[in-house]
């Protein structure tokens, strides 16, 4: 997996990011401080919170055009898969908003063909999640912060980390997520730098059992924690969990059972190495079925129309800038201006608008497993209208070069139905046509 394109998010770089976050949020406390003093300032809130959305939205639209534009097409769908496992909702806070680009960009693409063990370790232990599940003003009750006003142990991460993220919950109790709050504890982020940090006045001081198994029986010690994420990491129900999931989201659940059994034993024999598992999972001859079994979420359907129509990077970058209401400096050539304009709206209603209209705003998941894999669950009457509307407008304002039949060949290639060819000879209008291609079951369908 040593082939993913660096993201182009965010805008400014890594380096650059933090130092606007660090920015931002300091001018935030301020803002805060001085509101709990009586003297608010209504305004400097205000362009703080525009600057933040402004923020949120480049990085959305680039994670969005980078799937559209990448040549690492399978690569992007992990992404969106591992992205969807340690899910975060981007508007849980102020910081998420500003950071969670960089949670994709540092936690998660380096990370998505090697170790399990350190993908989990590099998503669990991110400034982004921490601040998400609250974990930086966690404190064990026998901490000497444990005894101070507000002081509280808080089991969000650690439940989120032993019920979604490695076993499933698979034989996980109570104690287990209180065992696992109390090794966290102190684990946060230093308000300054926005960096991962541990505060030792906030740590458990006494070992406790995770599982099964003791941690601090000797002596507590600060990485015990990165002891309980790497053992997590290599526990059989997390492997089971993680083939499961894997399967069921890129092959369908009718076939996941049959699968996994060679995906379990690909990352025993690598030592959790995603990479050989997915090759397992795609070595199955399951995974080249003619039949089409995976429902397509609404990410996958906007990406797989732009590319589909052949839009060039200048046209994408202007419907970025359109959509963002910020210009963006773009990589295509000059003479690829295309000029055209989209309305007030439409830019936003085809990106991030529409996403969330269909039921899938980016960085944004429904609950904290991350979206549905079940079908029932987005194909709602409403759900699936705003489908049809998406298509409608898309193929009425966006300058589709391919005719209908050619659509058809770049979205579906040898998949065609014949019942769909001749729907498509029979529209009376080449936009009706289009919007057939896009809402037929062969496009939602993979």
């Amino acid at each position: 997996m040593g082939l993913a394109a660096k993201p182009v998010f965010p805008r400014e770089g890594l380096t650059g990011r933090k130092e606007a976050v660090g920015r931002l949020v300091a001018v935030r406390t301020v803002e805060a401080k001085a509101a709990q003093q009586g003297r608010p300032n209504t305004a400097l809130r205000q362009d703080s919170e525009r600057e933040a959305e402004r923020m949120f939205a480049r990085d959305a639209l680039a994670r969005l055009f980078q799937a559209v534009q990448s040549e690492l097409g399978f690569y992007e769908r992990l992404v969106s898969f591992w992205m969807d496992h340690f899910a975060i909702d981007a508007r849980a806070r102020y910081e998420t908003r500003l950071m969670i680009g960089l949670f994709e960009a540092e936690a998660v693409r380096p990370h998505l063909g090697g170790a399990f063990a350190d993908l989990l370790r590099s998503a669990t232990l991110h400034p982004t999640m921490l601040i998400a599940f609250d974990q930086t003003r966690s404190a064990s009750p026998q901490s000497p912060s444990g005894a101070a006003a507000g002081a509280e142990l808080r089991d969000h991460l650690a439940r989120y980390l032993l019920f979604h993220q490695t076993m499933g919950g698979t034989g996980v109790t109570e104690e287990d997520v209180r065992g696992a709050a109390l090794l966290l504890a102190g684990v946060g982020v230093d308000p300054a730098t926005l960096s991962l940090t541990h505060v030792p006045a906030q740590a458990d001081p006494v070992a406790q059992a995770v599982l099964g198994k003791t941690y601090g029986a000797e002596g507590r010690k600060p990485d015990d924690h990165l002891r309980l994420i790497e053992d997590l990491a290599s526990r059989p129900e997390t492997i089971d969990h993680i083939c499961r999931k894997l399967a069921t989201h890129f092959l369908g659940a009718e076939v996941a059972g049959e699968v996994t059994d060679g995906m379990r034993a690909a990352w025993v024999a690598s030592g959790g190495t995603l990479s050989a598992v997915y090759r397992a999972m795609l070595a199955h001859p399951a995974a080249f079925s003619p039949q089409p079994r995976v429902l397509l979420r609404p990410f996958d359907v906007v990406v797989s129309a732009l590319r589909a129509f052949g839009l060039p990077a200048r046209q994408l970058d202007e419907i970025a800038a359109q959509a963002s209401g910020v210009p963006i400096e773009s990589s295509a050539e000059p003479e690829a201006k295309t000029g055209a304009r989209l309305a007030p709206g439409v830019a936003a209603q085809l990106t991030l608008d529409g996403l969330r209209r269909m039921g899938q705003p980016i960085w944004q998941p429904p609950v904290l497993d991350g979206p549905p894999e079940e079908e029932t669950s987005w194909l709602t009457g409403p759900l699936l209208d705003e489908r049809i509307a998406w298509a409608r407008l898309a193929t009425r304002v966006l300058p589709i070069t391919p005719d209908p039949e050619h659509l058809l060949q770049a979205a579906l290639a040898d998949a065609v139905p014949d019942d769909l060819v001749r729907l498509v000879r029979e529209a009376p209008s080449r936009s009706q046509a289009l919007t057939m291609v896009l809402v037929s079951p062969a496009f939602n369908r993979r």
